[in-house]
């Protein structure tokens, strides 16, 4: 199983990108790419170096996918799916936000994707097509 899809190589890696394109567009067609989309949000967060800009960015992960009734609301009745423990830890660690402020949510979604979204994704059609 490609597990390497759900790590963020160098962008000269072509058939990374398209297997992330191929990927994304599967959990889209089974609504659920809020997951993928929030993982890559903390990814590109932890590039951050200016302290001014992680605050700003960190609010904005926060405003949609955590907080109640966010867009792609980080939860329970949400489309990421983040226990309420998970939820709180993050939410703790945004109020000094730091590069690992969204790791324990991210290695959830990681997990959950690896276990269930990714093995099904390599079954699909999509990716059938992105391999010939």
């Amino acid at each position: 199983m490609p597990s390497y899809i759900l790590n963020l190589p160098s962008t000269h890696q072509p058939h990374w990108r398209l297997e992330l394109k191929g990927f994304k567009s599967f959990l889209k067609s089974e609504f659920s790419e809020e997951n993928l989309e929030f993982w890559i949000a903390c990814e590109n967060y932890k590039k951050i170096k200016s302290p001014d800009k992680m605050a700003e960015k960190a609010k904005k992960i926060y405003e949609e996918f955590i907080q109640a009734e966010a867009p792609k609301e980080v939860g329970p009745d949400g489309e990421v799916n983040i226990d309420h423990f998970t939820k709180d830890i993050t939410m703790k660690n945004l109020v000094e936000p730091s590069l690992s402020s969204f790791d324990v949510a991210q290695k959830r979604i990681h997990a959950l994707m690896e276990k269930d979204s990714l093995p099904r994704f390599v079954r699909s059609e999509f990716y059938q097509e992105l391999i010939k």
